[in-house]
């Protein structure tokens, strides 16, 4: 290209310059042929003076050898393995960089970039008298640039019907929002704050450097209004789409709170006081139904593109999961990311309809509209995990919110899955959605993975973790019904049998711990739902009034337990064990290899563990375990 182009060969030949060189393989991903219209590229990757990597680092820009073009813009971006640096949106290959020389007296550097640097002007818009146009410029001309198939009409209008032409007029290193005309379904309702909220002030942020996750304050902030934008992309996604979101995170009369989600269709358009970035549709908009959004994104690969696949693939009752949404008053959908839709265990409930369905309404919520902040506040005033019904029947889902600092991170449990919330607020007209890192209701963990990642079963686990009692729980090849006491539950019986908990806490006293957590696990060929427990335990003759009237003699590990169950009219359940009642707290926590049930007390009586003393020593036992061990020694 150099060879080809004159004023190129002019340039090295009389001229002290930073040669911006893209390797081979950058030019393999340039979307257009290099012909002779495009020789003129040569001078756009050529800055005035000479610089090293050392001296850029210290700079924000550096101008163009190319006439009437906008500059080249600098950004470090720290990294833990030392900071990168980006002309543009090309990354300089510093191993690779600060090759010297001297031609005529003139100091000359080259740095290799891993891509091709896109001038915004060309000879033709340059013809026209469009030279270094900034964002102003770009909107108001943008039919003589090569930004096809997009247009920006509609927010153009916008801009002038509501003369906020300054905002993009202003001097200085910004970066701008613009969206196409596509995205724009109800351009009323784009007015002077929303503009403002387009505009991220004093910062040029091209895609390729700029961190994601980060939010940065737009234009659009004051005492009763701030908006934030970031910029985010799906793990997994092969399209490598980036996508922005708006967070208003205080609103007002018409702009309401919540996370407005737009993907970049065209980024990275320098111009002179910034750079543009054309987006999908406008940024704190809130102008959709949750079922317009799913099906907006079914034109893509957006983020929740995979689940939306999955509600097709799920014929008639995918549909019907479609009305409800379409129906309800307002709802709180958690919907699972791509990645989410990855694992192998989601692969063998895909196939069949009906599960499927159940799936999908457990990760829905109706008549609740449930942002991040909502369930936060809703925990703290129950002093307790908060609960939700899903459409589900009988499926709740559990919160749970962790805190370190100024960043809390929110959990949801449904079906056994614990999943992440990763982005949280995005707002519909008629509803909030919550972007999750899992499918829910799909089991990926056994038992013990379950018993050690749940924050609330950590007594539990610690108990097991005295002897081999937890190590028998990875057993692929078992099905378990195991009826968990959460950490509540032992908190409780620390304050009603104090010296029993006490005792069965003792490490040194682990088999003891063992054999009353062996009370509480069933092995069987087929698990023990709670439906199925209500079921077996119920007498036929009045099972309208859902009255346990029998018990049911499971095997567990430690001899027979004999509960029944009962179903309440809230559709919780209470196990009844010698004169207990014990709430149900989690039903029907699905794992790999069987069932937990969450429940709000232990199968734990005082005469459990007795003391008998002997030579001073103490010696801790429990009186069935005081029979066995007799029994053992008569027959020595």
């Amino acid at each position: 290209m150099v060879k080809n182009n004159p004023e190129a060969k002019f340039t090295l030949e009389y001229k002290s310059v930073t040669v911006f060189a893209p390797i081979n393989a950058a030019f393999q991903k340039y979307p257009k042929p290099i012909d002779e219209s495009q020789f003129y590229l040569t001078l756009y990757h050529m800055g005035s003076l000479a610089k090293t990597t050392d001296q850029l680092a210290t700079m924000t820009h550096i101008n163009t050898e190319l006439e009437g073009h906008p500059p080249l813009w600098i950004t470090t971006k720290s990294d833990p393995n030392g900071n990168e640096l980006y002309v543009n949106n090309a990354k300089i290959l510093q191993d690779l960089s600060n090759i010297k020389a001297k031609n005529n007296g003139k100091e000359q550097v080259v740095h290799k970039i891993d891509e091709v640097l896109v001038p915004t002007t060309s000879p033709r818009t340059l013809a026209s008298g469009l030279a270094k146009p900034n964002a102003l410029d770009f909107l108001s001309q943008f039919e003589t640039l090569d930004i096809n198939p997009y247009r920006v009409r509609n927010f153009r209008q916008r801009v002038q019907q509501l003369q906020k032409q300054d905002v993009f007029r202003n001097m200085g290193t910004h970066t701008f929002f613009i969206p196409i005309d596509e995205g724009i379904l109800h351009s009323d309702l784009i007015d002077n704050k929303t503009i403002d909220g387009h505009l991220i002030p004093k910062k040029v942020l091209f895609t390729a450097p700029t961190h994601r996750d980060i939010a940065f304050e737009t234009t659009a902030n004051g005492d009763n209004l701030k908006v934030y934008i970031t910029f985010f992309q799906e793990p997994n996604d092969k399209t490598e789409a980036v996508y922005i979101k708006s967070e208003t995170r205080v609103g007002d009369a018409r702009h309401s709170p919540g996370v407005v989600i737009s993907e970049i269709v065209k980024p990275n358009i320098p111009v002179e006081n910034g750079v543009i970035h054309l987006i999908q549709k406008p940024l704190m908009v809130v102008d959709t139904t949750v079922n317009q959004f799913l099906q907006f994104k079914e034109k893509g690969e957006g983020p929740l593109s995979r689940f939306v696949e999955a509600i097709a693939d799920t014929g008639d009752l995918g549909k019907d999961f479609l009305r409800t949404i379409e129906r309800a008053r307002t709802i709180t959908l958690f919907a699972p990311s791509n990645a989410a839709w990855n694992r192998g265990t989601i692969k063998s409930v895909l196939g069949s309809p009906e599960r499927m369905q159940e799936i999908l309404y457990l990760h829905l919520v109706v008549d609740e509209r449930l942002t991040k902040d909502q369930i936060m506040k809703n925990n703290k005033r129950q002093f307790k995990v908060y609960q939700a019904p899903t459409m589900n029947a009988g499926k709740n889902l559990y919160f749970n919110v962790a805190t370190s600092g100024d960043d809390s991170v929110l959990t949801v449990e449904g079906g056994g899955v614990n999943a992440t919330v990763i982005q949280a607020n995005i707002a519909a007209t008629n509803g909030i959605i919550h972007i999750i890192d899992r499918v829910l209701g799909v089991p990926y963990t056994t038992v013990y993975d379950k018993l050690q990642q749940d924050p609330m079963l950590n007594e539990t686990f610690h108990l097991g973790s005295f002897g081999d009692f937890n190590a028998q729980l990875n057993n692929t090849k078992k099905k378990f019904t195991f009826f968990v006491p959460r950490d509540k539950a032992w908190a409780d019986a620390r304050l009603i049998q104090p010296s029993t908990v006490k005792k069965l806490f003792m490490r040194e006293l682990g088999y003891y711990a063992q054999q009353i957590l062996q009370r509480h696990l069933v092995e069987s060929e087929v698990p023990y739902t709670m439906e199925r427990l209500v079921k077996l335990t119920t007498n036929k003759t009045n099972s309208a009034t859902r009255v346990p009237r029998k018990e049911v003699e499971l095997q567990s590990l430690r001899s027979t337990l004999r509960i029944s169950v009962e179903e309440r009219q809230n559709h919780t359940y209470v196990i009844h064990w010698k004169g207990n009642r014990i709430p149900v707290f989690r039903p029907n926590v699905e794992c790999t290899n069987g069932i937990i049930h969450v429940i709000d007390a232990p199968f734990l009586q005082e005469d459990d563990i007795r003391v008998i003393r002997d030579s001073g020593v103490g010696i801790f036992l429990s009186s069935n375990l005081l029979m066995v061990l007799l029994v053992k020694w008569l027959f020595l």
